[in-house]
């Protein structure tokens, strides 16, 4: 995509840029508008917040098996005329979903998504990278868009607690959709009509590949969202969906490998900063995934209203701009990539510990803001970095397959972390519980004192004494459960803090991260 006589001669570059920003963002409006509110999404579908993950995982999913035949669309059409229709029927969907109650019916909606968020992905970014020509303005570029992501949830829960307090959660939706009107508008007045790419037929896609990749990423996302559920290996469903995933994905590689011109070059594994930055990216989402637990306190132990929660997530946001402000000035001076990936994971390593001691009945927001700021950072410092750092070393030819696989990193990153944090939850969350409650028995005078106080309590508001005495052991149960949670919580935080100190011991030894990065020369895309 050389030719950038796609604009009208009149657009000026700043507002090229800002145009081609907006309409990249359209992403954030589609993983965010369910993500902002899993309790409430949830129970508007009548469905657990196990069900409203996989359907996130759906749409990433299908968005990462789409990019693999993205340019097969975007090379057929006129650009104009691709983005504007991909746009619109991206708004009829999001409204779309308004109207739907059914999880089935919901999945195949959120396929759908999944698919429109892919294709005007490449297309935009490369009419993006383009209008930057020099390496400081890529990396303030890409800084400025992966921010914006990266503060989307809060955004969107923000907005999500103003719609629910003033109006129903369908006006949430229709003002996404109708976003997506102002895209069309933009592309229609600023873009010109002509072709930019040879056209390629349709007929020339890969299908096949397409069909086993996703089949494989959906059903392995599956396996490890509902595991914990359906008890593992003990579910014959659970084993199918495990044995679907690995025959599909072994014959999607078998088939690449095979083929003259494969739709996903493997060959980009022969990089080691590739397979370096698919690593660290996996076990940065994981290492992410622990914020959930902090907000789980928030609401359930700490009892904090969801108005409350969704201002305190800017403060960790205020982190991230910070964080992503530093790794840009890094960047810049061409500061070691070591020394990058060693500073982001010490403040994220720091947060794990510094929060295990916040795990206790009550605490003052004052109390949470530096480690929550510092996690905030640290997630800001490695975001663009480790994007950078990903596709960078890869050749050009080869640039959609590196971006791939930095997509992947998140995408698996994420869903392994959720399975890894709900499964470490209930376990422990079990194993402190029957320890707690082993307290409370007939033979321990405190536990007994505890209970008579709490039911002669009750029974001072008109409770009679069966009903007072099942209240209080009920109360005393909800003390010990909420107890247990804490101490699952601080283990976890413990557990992850010190994996995180092993890795950046094993990042200082690494003898291949790369020094700096050549973003201009290598025309990187960005996963």
């Amino acid at each position: 995509m050389e030719d950038k006589s796609i604009f009208k001669s009149w657009v000026p570059k700043w507002a090229i840029i800002i145009i081609l920003f907006v309409c990249l963002l359209h992403s954030m409006i589609l993983l965010g508008v369910y993500t902002s509110n899993v309790t409430y999404a949830a129970s508007f579908l009548d469905i657990e917040p196990e069900d409203l993950q996989f359907a996130m995982c759906v749409t990433y999913g299908t968005l990462l098996a789409t990019i693999l035949i993205e340019s097969r669309f975007s090379s057929f059409f006129p650009a104009k005329n691709y983005l504007m229709a991909v746009y619109s029927v991206i708004g009829i969907t999001i409204i779309s979903s308004a109207y739907i109650t059914n999880f089935y019916l919901f999945l195949l909606l959120r396929v759908a998504e999944g698919i429109l968020m892919a294709l005007p992905v490449i297309t935009i970014r490369q009419l993006l990278i383009e209008q930057f020509n020099s390496k400081n303005a890529i990396i303030i570029g890409f800084s400025f868009y992966y921010g914006s992501l990266l503060l989307s949830t809060p955004f969107i829960m923000n907005i999500a607690v103003w719609f629910l307090d003033h109006y129903d959660w369908k006006y949430m939706l229709y003002v996404s959709g109708g976003l997506q009107v102002l895209n069309v508008f933009l592309i229609l007045v600023t873009f010109r009509g002509h072709r930019i790419t040879k056209k390629i037929p349709l007929y020339q896609i890969d299908w096949l590949s397409y069909i086993l990749v996703l089949t494989a990423i959906l059903c392995g996302a599956y396996f490890f969202v509902y595991a914990e559920k359906k008890y593992w290996f003990q579910s014959s469903e659970m084993v199918l969906m495990l044995i679907i995933a690995l025959i599909t994905g072994g014959l999607f590689i078998f088939k690449e490998l095979l083929v003259k011109r494969p739709t996903f070059n493997f060959e980009v594994f022969k990089y080691a900063n590739l397979r370096i930055g698919f690593l660290l990216f996996f076990l940065f989402y994981i290492s992410r995934a622990t914020l959930s637990l902090c907000h789980s306190a928030m609401f359930s132990i700490w009892n904090w209203d969801p108005s409350r929660v969704a201002g305190v997530q800017y403060i960790n946001g205020l982190g991230n701009v910070i964080g992503l402000i530093l790794a840009a000035f890094f960047l810049m001076k061409s500061v070691s990539t070591k020394i990058i990936f060693i500073i982001g994971f010490s403040l994220i390593a720091l947060f794990h510990f510094w929060f295990t001691f916040l795990f206790v009945p009550d605490v003052a927001l004052s109390d949470i803001i530096i480690p929550y700021i510092l996690q905030g950072i640290g997630v800001g410092f490695l975001f663009v970095p480790l994007i950078l750092f990903t596709t960078s070393s890869v050749p050009a030819k080869m640039a959609v397959s590196s971006g791939i696989v930095g997509v992947s990193g998140r995408f698996w990153g994420s869903t392994i972390g959720f399975c890894v944090m709900q499964n470490a939850m209930v376990f422990l969350n079990k194993k402190h519980f029957l320890k707690l409650s082993q307290f409370v028995t007939g033979e321990s005078p405190e536990a007994q004192q505890t209970i008579a106080s709490t039911a002669q309590s009750f029974m001072a508001k008109g409770y009679s004494a069966d009903n007072a005495n099942t209240l209080a052991l009920k109360k005393v149960f909800g003390t010990i459960t909420k107890q247990a949670t804490l101490l699952a919580d601080m283990e976890i935080y413990t557990i992850v803090g010190y994996g995180l100190v092993v890795l950046i011991i094993l990042i200082a030894l690494n003898q291949h991260l790369r020094q700096t990065m050549t973003l201009v020369k290598s025309k990187i895309w960005i996963g």
